[in-house]
């Protein structure tokens, strides 16, 4: 594609990725940041596009991609540090429900329900939940990566049907 054809394509999807990187990040300037950098990366990436690709969608695919891996790095960027004598509140995230009885007893629930699963599902569910990948819980549990996903997915759907009947007001 020429590139002043190439340019002309870009400027005609302005408004609509503009709208969808607000979707994404529901800031404004935010938004501006992320179409800017789209735009940036698609004029730098024009040699790889391929004239019978869908261009809209070529270029929404790299917007979502890089908002996708700056909310990486910005998770991967927080550093969480807790004064407390016991590091007890290191345990929770900042919004656990704890801070009413209501969640202090849904809490103690999923907890409970967690603990009733059979030890096969629960311990590779738990190392999953902890942030551990796929693989690394194969490694560690000595399983094949096709049963580590399995179970983990049985884990989810058992938790889903136990607790069920809870209801986050």
């Amino acid at each position: 594609m020429r590139t002043e054809t190439f340019k002309a394509k870009i400027i005609s999807l302005q408004s609509n990725l503009l709208s969808f990187a607000y979707t994404l990040t529901s800031n404004r300037d935010d938004a501006y940041d992320l179409l800017q950098d789209t735009t940036l990366k698609a004029l730098d990436s024009e040699d790889k596009y391929e004239e019978t690709d869908n261009f809209k969608g070529w270029i929404f695919t790299i917007m979502r991609n890089l908002f996708i891996n700056h909310y990486r790095k910005a998770m991967r960027s927080i550093v969480v540090t807790d004064q407390s004598d016991d590091l007890y509140q290191l345990n929770f995230s900042q919004e656990s429900g704890l801070e009413t009885p209501e969640g202090s007893v849904n809490v103690h629930d999923i907890r409970d329900t967690l603990n009733s699963i059979d030890p096969t599902l629960r311990d590779p569910f738990a190392l999953y939940v902890s942030g551990y990948h796929y693989n690394e819980i194969a490694e560690r549990l000595a399983l094949p990566l096709g049963t580590v996903k399995s179970r983990i997915h049985q884990a989810r759907k058992l938790l889903q049907t136990r607790l069920s009947d809870l209801h986050y007001d």
